[in-house]
């Protein structure tokens, strides 16, 4: 048998030799439209920090403040004595934002997939994802116990199908009926494109099911008051679980589930990720309590025209693939379908003194490597018309 460090080399060969091999780049700047890499400034278009705000005043004033007065770290999880006064008030202020009766945050996004899904359904219950769902979802499914079902990215006639399937099994129980349970994302995070949240919504409310709708690259960007795209196309009140992240518009970190009271109340006291975590560092409790603030002031809504308009300008140069409909979005895939070569087209972007870098299976389905091209409203004209000017010379 080859020793351990052979076997783990030989694997990395592998994926080396597949175009699939990854490593860390150490960045020497805070997060930003320029990136320090390598002794290099490089214009960034891969974040997620649609708003600009991971380095905004308001949000590192107010980490500092916590800091100062909470110190680094919680000390331990939050039924024990880690629940501090900056999660109290980022939950109040997300419950506020997002007009639910509650909020609970996870130190992760992942974390509260994982937490909310494996608490709320078990086996004997049945879980139906868009193809397209982030891994999270996919691991949080899987690790419920709960039976399993997938239905085509976005295709309506498809989940009609599983309802129909998973509601012929709870009639034909005859002990405990199976809970169903729709995942999917508003924005997906790969592609850009929108769910058809209406049509979803009316399905599990014909079916009796329950819906849970990530919108972790939706909120802060849609709806009149900047809640999301549930906001937006006003099914808010009609959704059981919206989870999201504070790590991407909002410029914090951390991951929230937000519904009912007694959905809060059931996941403190069934979610293990939540559970049994260490509570996160107040500092992005309370940095993230100070983007949900400015989101909501007339800066916020500057800062999301500038976005939209940076979206218009790239659109405009036809640069990727722009999501269809009229839902915009800050996501627009570069599409190369081979590995080797978007890798390659990365480093000659990189070469040019842009930083895009290459998006590969597992992340995309084989054969669907691309270039995820994302902006922010801190983004200037000159910066895209930069970046138009080099996706040219891809081609």
């Amino acid at each position: 048998m080859p020793s351990f460090t052979d076997e783990l080399n030989t694997r990395l060969a592998a994926l080396r030799e597949q175009g699939l091999f990854r490593e860390l780049r150490r960045v020497d700047s805070p997060p930003g439209t320029r990136l320090e890499i390598a002794g290099q400034t490089l214009l960034n278009f891969s974040a997620n920090d649609y708003l600009g705000l991971a380095g905004h005043p308001a949000l590192r004033e107010a980490a500092l403040r916590a800091v100062d007065r909470f110190g680094a770290g919680s000390g331990a999880s939050r039924l024990i004595c880690g629940s501090l006064a900056p999660f109290h008030e980022l939950e109040a202020a997300l419950a506020d934002f997002k007009q639910t009766e509650a909020a609970l945050t996870f130190a992760t996004g992942y974390a509260a997939a994982t937490g909310a899904v494996c608490a709320l359904l078990g086996r004997g219950d049945i879980v139906i994802l868009d193809k397209l769902v982030h891994a999270c979802i996919v691991d949080a499914a899987r690790l419920s116990g709960a039976t399993l079902r997938v239905f085509a990215h976005n295709d309506l006639t498809e989940l009609a199908d599983r309802l129909q399937w998973a509601d012929a099994q709870r009639t034909a129980a005859t002990a405990d009926k199976p809970q169903i349970l729709i995942v999917t994302e508003s924005i997906f995070s790969m592609d850009g494109d929108a769910a058809p949240l209406r049509e979803i919504v009316a399905l599990k409310e014909q079916y009796g099911a329950w819906l849970m709708v990530d919108e972790a690259h939706g909120t802060g960007l849609y709806g009149a008051h900047q809640r999301g795209l549930a906001e937006a196309l006003d099914v808010s009140g009609r959704i059981e679980i919206q989870m999201g992240t504070l790590g991407k518009a909002l410029g914090a970190g951390g991951g929230f589930i937000c519904g009912s009271r007694a959905l809060v109340d059931y996941l403190v006291n069934r979610a293990r990720s939540f559970i049994f975590s260490t509570a996160p560092v107040p500092a992005a409790a309370a940095a993230a309590t100070a983007a949900i603030q400015l989101v909501q002031t007339p800066e916020g809504k500057t800062r999301l025209d500038n976005l939209w308009r940076r979206v218009a300008q790239l659109t405009a140069g036809r640069a990727g693939t722009p999501p269809g409909g009229s839902i915009p979005s800050a996501i627009i895939p570069y599409m190369i379908g081979d590995e080797g070569a978007a890798v390659t087209a990365a480093q000659r972007l990189r070469e040019q003194g842009l930083f895009i870098p290459a998006i590969r299976y597992p992340t995309v389905a084989r054969g669907q490597a691309r270039l995820r091209i994302t902006l922010s409203a801190n983004h200037t004209a000159s910066e895209v018309a930069e970046l138009l000017a080099a996706l040219a010379l891809l081609k």
